[in-house]
């Protein structure tokens, strides 16, 4: 089996595009896309872009799904238009986008499980949003191996693929292994793109170019709030790996899990 391995779209239609045009080469044999689909500048157009590819893909839940379900509910019951205190804060991105979505598409999102195992050449491979034990905990390629081996220490697959960070890496710790396969919408990286995964009997992280110019005109036409940010920092200026690595750190050191015992 041949898996090729999409995360992190962010609604970033165009790069996801650029990725799907690209895959009939590869001839994978199943999609999986790995979580925070939607929340972005293309919500819906992105869920409907993904929905037609039928039961070549199958989905994984990620932090950003959570929120936006909970915006799209809280948005069909009137709370987003109340700002008192009986209604806790709510992610702003999430906020913008829940309205751009119909009952379908939340139906979709509600769907997602937390993690899918797959038989991929005879080994068993664990795809999850950020770990097996939390869709929002952060892995970097600076992690520690002792938090790192924690992570998973609860886990029976030998390969686990993630997201989450929004940058790719590969790495192994005991007879673990752990691969980020970056973000196709919003990558942190040295060079602009849509970065994902091929999963066989190897690993093989894939970088696709396409129009960025293009692109940040279509992103900056939906109005969305941080339209600008995204263009920068993912399609014409690249934040960068390291930078992004440092940055994502500092905020583990301020949240870390604690090491589970089994």
């Amino acid at each position: 089996m041949r898996i090729a391995a999409l995360y992190d779209v962010h609604g970033n239609l165009p790069a996801l595009e650029a990725v799907l045009s690209e895959l009939p080469r590869f001839e994978p044999d199943l999609i999986v896309v790995g979580g925070d689909v939607a929340s972005g500048p293309m919500p819906g157009h992105t869920l409907d872009r993904l929905s037609a590819l039928g039961e070549r893909v199958r989905f994984v839940r990620g932090n950003a799904d959570r929120e936006l379900i909970d915006a799209y509910e809280r948005w069909r019951a009137g709370a987003l238009a109340r700002s008192d205190d009986s209604v806790p804060a709510l992610e702003p991105m999430a906020a913008w986008g829940a309205p751009l979505l119909t009952s379908a598409h939340r139906e979709l999102l509600a769907a997602f499980p937390p993690g899918l195992r797959l038989s991929v050449e005879g080994r068993e491979v664990l795809f999850c949003h950020a770990t097996p034990r939390s869709d929002e905990e952060i892995i970097t390629s600076a992690t520690s191996d002792a938090h790192l081996a924690g992570a998973f220490a609860a886990e029976s697959a030998t390969l686990i693929v993630a997201g989450h960070t929004h940058v790719q890496f590969d790495r192994t710790v005991g007879d673990r292994r752990f691969v980020n396969a970056g973000s196709v919408g919003m990558p942190y990286e040295d060079q602009p793109g849509a970065y994902w995964a091929l999963v066989d009997e190897h690993v093989s992280l894939r970088r696709t170019s396409y129009d960025y110019a293009a692109a940040a005109a279509a992103i900056e036409a939906t109005g969305y709030p941080r339209a600008q940010e995204l263009v920068r920092e993912s399609l014409l200026e690249p934040i960068g790996a390291a930078e992004a690595t440092r940055f994502f750190d500092e905020l583990a050191r301020g949240r870390e899990l604690p090491l589970m015992d089994a």
